[in-house]
């Protein structure tokens, strides 16, 4: 079995994962991240936007590895998935925005509420008012696109969206699933996911 890594969103804590993590096998080996200056994190002056978020991460894999990311963590992972498609052998993305016009598909604004409840945390972060798009066509990797049905921040539109540009993707609607669906569904996402990295 490959190692997992755990991607959170920009809330940043490597707790976030944890209760999905721990419902999957204990003989898989997992590996959960924090973003340096974002959420409650610690700050880092190396860390000034998602390109050294990318390189964080990407300096981590040195062999194939899955990647389970949420919310701003697709975002990395599928970078990742596009640069390096040969260390990437499967893909789970939750709640995220792939690099696509998420206000185009009904997305609520996240960066007030976010400043309110992080006020510490890096300025890059709200400053963005969206992401790059992305080639997500390029993605190679099996991928699972893991959505709750009432999410204001990244609805299933998004998600569905990300399913029909992507050639190899299978999405999962979570029934009363916000965006922080893992979290608060730990016992059905990890089901999903454990048969998807099996």
């Amino acid at each position: 079995m490959p190692d997992i890594l755990f991607l959170p969103g920009a809330g940043a804590s490597p707790e976030f994962w944890k209760p999905v993590g721990s419902l999957l096998p204990a003989d898989w080996p997992k590996h959960y991240f924090s973003w340096p200056g974002l959420g409650h994190q610690p700050h880092d002056p190396a860390i000034n936007g998602i390109d050294d978020l990318v390189q964080l991460v990407a300096a981590r894999i040195d062999r194939p590895v899955d990647l389970v990311a949420q919310s701003m963590g697709g975002v990395i992972a599928a970078r990742i998935a596009l640069e390096r498609p040969q260390m990437v052998r499967r893909l789970v993305l939750s709640v995220t925005s792939g690099g696509v016009d998420m206000a185009g598909l009904g997305a609520a604004d996240w960066r007030p509420d976010y400043r309110h409840s992080f006020p510490q945390a890096a300025g890059w972060i709200t400053a963005a008012r969206s992401s790059a798009s992305l080639p997500v066509e390029g993605i190679a990797a099996p991928t699972l696109l893991i959505w709750g049905d009432s999410d204001p921040i990244s609805p299933v539109a998004v998600g569905q969206h990300l399913a029909a540009r992507l050639p190899n993707a299978r999405l999962e609607i979570v029934p009363g699933g916000n965006h922080d669906v893992a979290a608060t569904h730990p016992d059905r996402v990890a089901a999903l996911i454990a048969r998807h990295l099996a």
